[in-house]
């Protein structure tokens, strides 16, 4: 059994690191398999040397990531598993990395930053390329991430306007039972595009730039024909495109134009899931070296705890292929 002491002179982030009531200790210490005894601005480790080092690179890591995140900010459950599970299997976890890819609306004062290393080499991958193919499940921020890389380009002149699209394939509904024309009939299936829009930037000025088509949001049918420039596209759903969809929309791309594919592979709802456009696209386009490929897994989710647990039986019943 080793002792080892973790000193924190900033008592902010002492507090934080030690959570309410110390419940961040002891979740640290359920998954690291060490004793923490908080001791004044000190933290004392015991455990066997191994898992001792691990639990000082933790908490070092998990200091660096206030400290990169202001003086408000707080752990959550996800923060902190999610930290804890990478560093304590010997992978890489730089807060520097990921704080430099926050992202600030004014208006809203909301404050956008990657949770994990997946997402922010996503965001980072959006900057980059001029096509960002994203796949993994429900609840990695996918479609959110794109939605908030599309606002920072509009609001900041690097894009004209923004279009939202995704196919018109529903999940074991049926749109024909829907009131109205195709446009009524698809936007309960276009809401988290919706949803992401409105909770970045206030209601009255995305409902203003709706009405100028500043940003559009339409079924991919509506793709057809057009060339896109100067502007952010971004294809939700993807994996109930089909092929022909895919390569249509993909050739929209216009001068100073930028796509991002989202998709989760195993929820395809299209009648033969083989000839998914975005699993083909996948496959014809991966030696492209201006096209960027980003795959989540479940350790990315950041939706409550148990929709990871709920992915992974999922995948061990074979239900999730």
């Amino acid at each position: 059994m080793v002792e080892n002491r973790f000193e924190i002179d900033d008592t902010s982030i002492f507090r934080r690191i030690c959570g309410f009531k110390d419940c961040n200790i002891k979740k640290i210490e359920e998954l690291s398999g060490v004793d923490i005894i908080p001791r004044g601005n000190t933290l004392i480790v015991k455990a066997v040397r191994e898992k001792n080092d691990l639990a000082l690179k933790l908490l070092h890591v998990l200091s660096d990531f206030l400290y990169a995140n202001g003086k408000t900010y707080e752990f959550d459950d996800f923060d902190l598993r999610y930290i804890a599970s990478t560093v304590l299997s010997g992978k890489t976890f730089s807060p520097e990395e990921i704080g430099r890819l926050k992202i600030t609306f004014p208006d809203t004062g909301k404050s956008i930053l990657p949770k994990t290393i997946n997402q922010a080499h996503y965001i980072s991958a959006m900057q980059a390329g001029a096509i960002t193919i994203a796949t993994g499940p429900a609840g990695t921020g996918k479609t959110y991430l794109a939605v908030v890389m599309a606002l920072k380009y509009l609001l900041s002149g690097k894009a004209d306007r923004v279009i939202l699209t995704r196919p018109a394939v529903e999940a074991g509904e049926n749109l024909g039972f829907l009131p109205g024309d195709l446009i009524q009939k698809i936007n309960p299936y276009l809401r988290p595009l919706y949803d992401a829009l409105f909770d970045l930037q206030p209601f009255e000025k995305i409902s203003k730039m709706m009405e100028k088509n500043i940003i559009e949001v339409a079924p991919l049918a509506y793709m057809r024909g057009r060339t896109l420039n100067n502007s952010f596209i971004i294809l939700d759903e993807a994996q109930n495109t089909t092929v022909a969809q895919m390569k249509m929309f993909l050739t929209r791309l216009g001068n100073n134009s930028k796509i991002v594919i989202s998709g989760d592979d195993t929820q395809i709802d299209i009648e033969k899931p083989k000839k998914s456009g975005l699993l083909q696209a996948m496959r014809i386009l991966k030696d492209i070296s201006e096209i960027r490929f980003i795959r989540f897994t479940r350790e990315d989710i950041s939706r409550h705890p148990i929709v990871e647990k709920i992915v992974a039986a999922y995948e061990k019943s074979g239900y999730g292929e």
